[in-house]
């Protein structure tokens, strides 16, 4: 926890070149200009000193914290800054305690917590007496969603910004503005520095850590030059960004899923590439795939259920890399299979009925009797047995406890197999009301 001044211009000397870089103000801010354009609330906010509590939700490396150190110097108060990943409920009593004690002398402060999402209910409950009685102004920084991991209470206490991963542009400008300033000496191409932009991924922190990084594998063999084969050292283990439990988890899951159920195998193959290159668990995949395969092909192409169990199976057995084409396979079967979420609609209604209407009993004559006791007590009695009937099946027997009328939860779409499966039931329903409209005729009322 430290209060203004931030850092001194000549302390900075042996931090790294992503620290040593931080802008004092928002004229040398790179990116957000969706928020930090002039006129926009945000800088004027900030400009004219008169800060409310914020959350600033985005990917890591865009600036969260480096805004956040602006906004307090620009009113002049007193910056905490606490971690949820290190912090707990001492370390936020002793924010508080610095706050109250910089009010007392009427010096306004600025709590900022990184990674807030990472506090528990409790943990943030704690802030909201401070942020309304005005100890402090609080800003929270998270990469993941507010609305799931931040509590209602707060959120109604503080506005939600997004910001957004750097463009091209943003990331080109602030390695040149580096280049310039602490690496005038080294030789490096635009297209090189392009390619640094590519390997960023829109994470500005990472965009220098990685100029760094390639200036020293170069002085280390012998020159000043940043060419391309220091470029392939530093991404031998490199990543796309992929954030194993976030936001960018669930959004390329949701991609991958969507490009599926919209038939589209070739975007489907790029999401599942994309989610292997991040490092995501290919067994993971597996099970989604698997899951793909019985909410939106279904019964329209059973066939693809085997096909998703199979490349689960090879995967298991076979880990990667080997096993990630049978992945690549099983995507590319379902995203061009026949589509229906018949069977998923059907078992929703049917979870949302048995909801509806409790616990009913089973008819007496759909119960086993396994005993001359029960069979006495008329467990099984007037039975059909599908199999003595003609065509095997009992036309018009009725399933269903007493107390509830029949359902008809299934709809099979016109497409793939589907087709025959309502022509079969289609037939069979004609067949139960030709029964039952014989048992009217006859007199007969069993329900």
């Amino acid at each position: 926890m430290t209060g203004l001044p931030l850092f001194a211009n000549d302390s900075r000397a042996l931090e790294p070149l992503a620290a040593n870089m931080r802008p004092d103000t928002l004229d040398d801010f790179f990116g957000q200009d969706h928020l930090l354009s002039p006129g926009m609330p945000l800088r004027l906010a900030i400009e004219q000193g008169n800060l409310h509590s914020f959350i600033l939700w985005g990917p890591p490396g865009v600036g969260k914290t480096t805004l956040a150190q602006i906004a307090a110097r620009s009113c002049g108060a007193q910056y905490l800054q606490l971690s949820a990943v290190l912090a707990g409920v001492k370390e936020i009593r002793e924010a508080v305690e610095k706050a109250g004690a910089a009010r007392s002398v009427g010096q306004q402060s600025v709590l900022f917590v990184d990674e807030v999402h990472r506090f528990n209910k409790s943990q943030q409950d704690a802030f909201l007496p401070h942020v309304e009685n005005g100890t402090f102004i609080f800003i929270g920084a998270t990469t993941e969603n507010p609305s799931f991991e931040l509590n209602a209470a707060l959120l109604s206490r503080a506005r939600v910004y997004r910001l957004r991963r750097l463009d091209e542009h943003a990331l080109l400008a602030l390695l040149n503005r580096a280049v310039k300033n602490h690496y005038a000496n080294v030789q490096i191409a635009v297209p090189i520095l392009e390619k640094l932009v590519s390997i960023a991924d829109g994470d500005g922190r990472r965009a220098l850590s990685h100029l760094e990084l390639a200036v020293e594998i170069a002085h280390a063999a012998g020159g000043d030059t940043i060419d391309n084969d220091v470029i392939k050292e530093l991404t031998r283990s490199s990543l796309r960004r992929f954030d194993k439990r976030g936001d960018q988890f669930y959004e390329q899951t949701s991609a991958l899923h969507k490009a599926v159920r919209g038939s589209d195998p070739d975007a489907s193959l790029y999401w599942l590439a994309r989610m292997l290159d991040g490092g995501c668990d290919p067994l993971y995949l597996a099970r989604r795939i698997v899951r793909i395969a019985s909410e939106d092909i279904g019964n329209a192409d059973p066939r693809g259920l085997d096909v998703a169990l199979n490349a689960y199976n090879a995967q298991e057995r076979l880990g990667s890399p080997e096993g990630e084409l049978a992945l690549a396979q099983a995507v590319t079967y379902l995203a061009c299979a026949a589509k229906s979420n018949a069977v998923y609609k059907a078992f929703q209604a049917a979870k949302a009925s048995v909801e509806a209407y409790g616990t009913l009993d089973v008819p007496m004559h759909l119960r086993n009797a396994p005993t001359q006791f029960l069979r006495e007590e008329g467990y099984g009695d007037q039975y059909r047995y599908a199999h003595d009937e003609p065509n095997g099946y009992a036309a018009a027997e009725n399933y269903w406890p007493q107390t509830m009328p029949a359902q008809q939860f299934y709809q099979p779409v016109n497409r793939g197999l589907e087709i025959k499966i309502a022509e079969k039931l289609a037939q069979l329903r004609a067949m139960d009301d030709a029964q039952r409209l014989a048992a009217q005729e006859r007199g007969e009322d069993r329900k």
